[in-house]
């Protein structure tokens, strides 16, 4: 029952993932093509100067949980079962995104985000085997 449930909103959750990504949370064309490639160093200096720890939670924590569904992918595409498939597939496609943000000027090219989400991933794969050990999935 679980499965067919995330087989129906994976995808929408994806075209809203994606509308968040470019258009929604107050995002705006920038003037120039931005791009921070110092992995973890970026985040730590965001933590650093963030305002709140709203701005916190929002940011870094928004980027690994809102990518934990795609961990579970394998239950659609049975190639993506283990975790190799998954992360070697789910990084280009998520480079992809970064790279049209930085195109598009709708974003910023992260390789911060890329981490994150990438984690994000991996929990969603540990959460999906868990629960196959748990209700016989």
């Amino acid at each position: 029952m679980l499965k067919k449930i995330y087989k129906i909103v994976i995808a929408p959750y994806t075209l809203l993932l994606l509308y968040l990504m470019f258009l929604g949370m107050g995002r705006f064309q920038y003037e120039d093509n931005l791009i921070t490639v110092e992995p973890v160093f970026s985040t730590i200096k965001f933590i650093q100067g963030a305002m709140s720890w709203k701005d916190i939670v929002i940011i870094v924590i928004g980027n690994i949980v809102m990518f934990i569904p795609f961990g579970f992918l394998g239950w659609v595409f049975p190639k993506l079962m283990d975790l190799k498939s998954l992360v070697l597939n789910f990084i280009p496609a998520i480079t992809i995104v970064e790279a049209l943000q930085y195109f598009t000027r709708m974003g910023i090219f992260e390789v911060d985000d890329i981490l994150l989400n990438t984690f994000g991933v991996y929990l969603g794969w540990l959460f999906r085997r868990y629960l196959e050990k748990r209700l016989s999935c």
